[in-house]
């Protein structure tokens, strides 16, 4: 049997990461898909967590990944921190069997559990409602992506949805290197 391992990146796996970003993101018009140098980059910038890397190892090899990283919202109270979540891939040859939901899955417990309030995505829409993504602007959060509609989308983490301060509205800002993508 076949076993799944979900758990935070180590420094070892990089290159598995990298090759199953690369298969999943591969275009025939790019050498390399700028999603691989984009968590290159993260990894280096104040936005990165590294609790909230996360990878898929089935049968020991690295198949999944789903990235969770620093954002802040600018409110009229000062700026707020959230996550981004992005990117998340899956090797090709393990996609629809569930891997990409685990992944995403266990980084948003991770999440939860370090307390975070708010994730936000540009995803496909019927994806990523299976997590409890929402329209973004209908929570008052505005991006760069904001004119595509239904793909910016946001999530309320369970520590934000039981009450107390109300979540941040404002412009989402994200770090330097998703300004490359």
């Amino acid at each position: 049997m076949t076993t799944l391992r979900l758990r935070p990146e180590q420094p070892a796996d990089t290159g598995a990461i990298r090759r199953v970003l690369a298969a999943a993101f591969a275009r025939p018009d790019v050498a390399t898909p700028p999603e691989v140098g984009l968590v290159d980059e993260l990894r280096d910038d104040d936005a990165w967590i590294p609790e909230l890397a996360m990878v898929a190892e089935y049968g020991g090899e690295i198949v999944g990944y789903a990235l969770l990283t620093r954002v802040r919202v600018t409110t009229e109270r000062g700026a707020a921190p959230a996550l981004a979540l992005g990117p998340v891939a899956v090797a090709p040859h393990r996609q629809r069997i569930g891997l990409g939901a685990a992944v995403v899955q266990a980084a948003l417990d991770a999440a939860t559990e370090l307390g975070e309030r708010l994730v936000v995505v540009l995803g496909d829409p019927a994806y990523y409602r299976r997590f409890g993504f929402t329209r973004a602007d209908r929570m008052g959060l505005t991006s760069p992506w904001s004119g595509l509609g239904e793909p910016w989308q946001a999530l309320l983490l369970p520590p934000a949805t039981s009450g107390g301060t109300p979540p941040p509205q404002g412009d989402v800002l994200f770090p330097p290197p998703w300004s490359k993508v």
